[in-house]
């Protein structure tokens, strides 16, 4: 789904990923590890439109997306979540779903005036379809909670429930879905994107380090560091490789699992 080839991100003489080439197959939950300053959001910020490339390539079903804006990408079906959840935080969570789907009729000033029947019909639609998100992720309760009054995880499941508001999602990107987020939410988490994964067909790449999350979700797993792709496998061969221990200082991955 999609491939990304030699791929180069400088700032000034800080090469923050360096020729990194990698494959994300459909129907997958493919893990991205690495030691902090690995290059792993810069990656995912080149591939979602966020930052435009030094070179390289990255396309998407056989077709060059390299540079094109985020927005491009999201009408593609490419769509990603950031290490810290941006929500609308004085709107409710329900509100905050609401607003993903682009081309809504409510959006031209010449419908609000004429088209008023169609824009009822179209907010009836969003309303009940995110109703069944907020329930699907078990966050029903606070649809009527302002979304900046609810937990870090509470807001990570938010985040997730937006990609579930865009029927032309292909694959999904998340950045550290597990930070500062509590063992239970994290389960729940977890549950939610195998759910989405096994029953609805969703591609995902996770960056996380955790590797309790990824050992349970992801396969394969790359690793990166320096900017570079150092190793891709199941994650038992990721830890058993030696430039993976060496980049992580001889200890992170093999300390984390307790072997």
């Amino acid at each position: 789904m999609i491939k990304v080839e030699n791929l180069h991100k400088h700032f000034g003489g800080f090469r923050a990923v360096d020729g990194a080439s990698l494959e994300i197959s459909p129907g997958s939950i493919t893990g991205l590890i690495g030691p902090n300053g690995a290059g792993k959001t810069t990656l995912f910020n080149v591939i979602a439109g966020v930052l435009g490339p030094t070179s390289g390539q990255v396309t998407m079903d056989g077709e060059d997306i390299t540079g094109l804006p985020p927005h491009s990408l999201f009408e593609k079906g490419l769509l990603r979540t950031f290490q810290i959840a941006h929500e609308f935080h004085s709107m409710t969570c329900k509100e905050n779903l609401m607003m993903v789907p682009s081309g809504q009729s409510g959006e031209a000033l010449w419908n609000t005036w004429f088209g008023r029947k169609r824009i009822a019909n179209e907010e009836r639609a969003l309303a009940a379809k995110a109703d069944e998100v907020l329930e699907f992720l078990t966050i029903d309760h606070l649809k009527d909670h302002r979304a900046g009054q609810v937990s870090g995880g509470q807001k990570k499941l938010l985040e997730l429930g937006r990609t579930m508001m865009v029927d032309a999602n292909k694959i999904v990107f998340l950045d550290e879905v597990g930070a500062g987020v509590n063992r239970t939410l994290l389960n729940t988490i977890a549950d939610a994107i195998q759910r989405l994964n096994e029953e609805r067909g969703y591609t995902f790449v996770v960056i996380e380090h955790d590797m309790d999350f990824i050992g349970r979700l992801c396969d394969p797993v790359i690793c990166m560091a320096e900017g570079k792709v150092l190793a891709q496998g199941t994650l038992d061969e990721i830890k058993a490789n030696e430039q993976v221990i060496e980049a992580y200082l001889g200890t992170g991955l093999k300390n984390k699992s307790g072997t």
